[in-house]
């Protein structure tokens, strides 16, 4: 038996999310349907993250344990044959037995986007939060500068999973703009459910000019979740990339290139 690794793409847009449901398609189904389809086994394929419903994913990483025995590249053409046009394997890699996508993860970085014009442009609409009126970008990066470090999120986010901790370290988080487009990369070592959400959309309160900068590093005193703006769509976030160690990898250069 070994440990096989991936690096997946996809358009979230008509998935419950990453993780399987009781109704609706989700990424995790379809990888181990694939999966299935290719070797006869019933494997468990566990995610990194997350992701909720019509989130996005260019460098989401799963992995999985196959007795049958594949080249990683061989497994990669396979799988991108038989699984469906909104997901891709973008590599394949074996590693080690004690690897875990999610546990053993350094960091994740996610970005979230939005068109900042008083018009819809249609071939945004699935990729990023349509924002009719002008944003104050640099008092949306102003706002963001006291999340960078460790601070309990409690105000932002649900905890994941059994731990119920909300304490968080974030490494970066910074607001971008090229014209209409306007985007927000935040990397920390793990996130709350629907955190970045829950950060972007009070952001956009500072944005508006609607709540002033201080609100964010108030609201995180407060640990109090109804006390935060109303959480962005799901539609403007994408998993960019994960990180680890690189001496969990047989083959660790192939998960060194950023998720772009």
């Amino acid at each position: 038996m070994g440990r096989f690794a991936f690096i997946v793409a996809y358009d979230g847009t008509r998935y419950q999310g990453f993780q399987i449901q009781r109704q609706g398609p989700t990424i995790q189904g379809e990888l181990e349907a694939a999966l299935h389809r290719l070797t006869g086994e019933v494997p468990r394929v566990v995610g990194a993250g997350r992701t909720d419903t019509g989130v996005h994913a260019l460098g989401q990483v799963a992995a999985c344990d196959l007795i049958t025995p594949w080249d990683p590249a061989d497994l990669e053409r396979a799988m991108n044959a038989v699984l469906p046009p909104d997901i891709a394997v973008r590599q394949v890699a074996m590693v080690q037995a004690g690897f875990h996508p999610r546990f053993s993860a350094r960091s994740r970085t996610y970005r979230y986007r939005i068109w900042n014009a008083p018009a819809r442009l249609p071939t945004e609409r699935l990729y990023s939060l349509h924002v009719p009126r002008p944003l104050d970008v640099a008092a949306m990066n102003s706002a963001s500068q006291v999340l960078v470090g460790e601070h309990d999120f409690a105000t932002f986010g649900s905890p994941v999973g059994r731990s119920r901790s909300t304490v968080r370290v974030l490494y970066r988080a910074a607001w971008s703009q090229d014209g209409p487009r306007i985007w927000f990369d935040i990397e920390a070592n793990a996130f709350l459910r629907r955190m970045v959400r829950g950060l972007v959309g009070t952001l956009l309160l500072v944005g508006r000019q609607q709540r002033s900068p201080d609100i964010v590093a108030e609201l995180l005193a407060t640990r109090d979740r109804s006390r935060s703006g109303p959480s962005a769509p799901g539609h403007g976030l994408c998993l960019m990339q994960v990180t680890y160690p690189a001496d969990l990898w047989v083959n660790s250069y192939l998960f060194d290139k950023p998720g772009t």
